[in-house]
């Protein structure tokens, strides 16, 4: 049974705000030490793929104007930036769909975010859009593929895409955005057979694909861990073509388990393993939903509303203490391999991928 989010106006005070023993009041700390500087926020729930780990061809969407402006989140991230964020990557759903998608970035990257980021489908992300993208404040992309057989692609994504056309638009994200990535969910009985072609592309394109486990967020409530194919599972898929070399963490508080090719080829393998190899404790995210809650954490059942804060004139202070306050309720863990786990009632594309 899913477990409804507990919406809720505004977080109790923390001791981040309040006790005059804390120092770090200008920066999102929550009760387990753990400091935020990666802030994921959607622009919207509605996307032109109905991928299976994520939406069903009903699942609802909510209206265009429910969702954070481009001004709103503007003002959103210049509170950000003065808790020290780094990181804004844009999620969804598919955030191409936003018809006013380069005012949104040309707001986040006008504040002084040093790093603005955005998870695509690429199935919109022509040359002149990545290019207006890039000339808005983009710093870098990440496209989600997870096939390159046409008819695992079609039964994964069920869009009216096709790999050949995904693959064109990394090419050219390749080339406009040089920290381009590839994301792919590996699903046992869907799309195993697909590692090793994926990861061909990674050499053929120098390009960095990580493989991430199958999680339970998924609008049709069939996730079982049988299903999650585990990251160990896939680097042996990978190593049996492509000998691997281990690489580590490109950014400490990552989380992709990162590796290179030992033969010297370009492009790189990584694992994203939020079931097998939880990263709870380096955690460093928190998410706010196109309709402008906050989720301190991806599998969160508490929502906290910021949207009011938003409205009218903006009292940036009142907004730093709010995130403040919610970042201090992220819990420890997200307690998927625990008996007391139950599914999060809001897909992926409602919470932002």
């Amino acid at each position: 049974m899913a477990q409804l989010p507990v919406i809720s106006p505004a977080p109790p005070p923390s001791p981040v705000r309040t006790s005059v023993e804390v120092t770090s009041r200008d920066r999102l700390v929550d009760s387990h030490g753990r400091t935020i500087t990666d802030v994921r926020i959607s622009l919207t729930d509605r996307c032109n793929f109905r991928c299976i780990y994520c939406m069903e061809p009903d699942t609802p969407v909510l209206h265009g104007d429910a969702a954070l402006s481009a001004q709103q989140t503007g003002a959103l991230c210049r509170v950000l930036h003065r808790l020290h964020v780094r990181t804004v990557r844009l999620t969804g759903g598919e955030p191409s769909l936003r018809s006013d998608l380069e005012d949104v970035i040309a707001a986040v990257a006008g504040v002084g975010i040093p790093d603005v980021a955005m998870t695509t489908n690429g199935h919109l992300s022509t040359r002149q859009r990545l290019q207006a993208w890039r000339r808005a404040g983009l710093s870098r992309v990440t496209v989600s593929l997870d096939a390159v057989d046409d008819d695992v692609f079609t039964r994964l994504s069920r869009s009216g895409s096709t790999p050949a056309r995904i693959i064109g638009h990394i090419a050219w994200a390749r080339a406009i955005f040089p920290e381009t990535k590839v994301n792919a969910v590996v699903v046992r009985g869907q799309n195993e057979s697909q590692v090793v072609p994926l990861a061909s592309l990674a050499r053929d394109l120098g390009l960095a694909v990580r493989f991430i486990e199958f999680m339970p967020l998924d609008a049709s409530r069939t996730w079982d861990r049988d299903r999650c194919v585990p990251a160990e599972e896939i680097l042996g898929l990978v190593a049996h073509a492509y000998p691997l070399v281990p690489a580590g963490r490109s950014d400490a508080r990552g989380t992709a388990e990162e590796f290179v090719f030992a033969d010297g080829a370009p492009g790189s393998i990584g694992v994203i393993a939020p079931v097998t190899r939880p990263f709870c404790g380096e955690c460093g995210r928190l998410r706010i939903t196109a309709e402008g809650r906050v989720r301190p954490c991806l599998f969160s059942s508490q929502e906290w509303d910021l949207m009011p804060l938003l409205r009218g004139e903006i009292d940036e202070q009142r907004v730093a203490d709010f995130l403040l306050d919610a970042t201090w309720t992220k819990q420890a863990s997200h307690g998927i391999s625990s008996g007391a786990f139950v599914q999060p009632a809001r897909p992926m594309s409602a919470i932002g991928g």
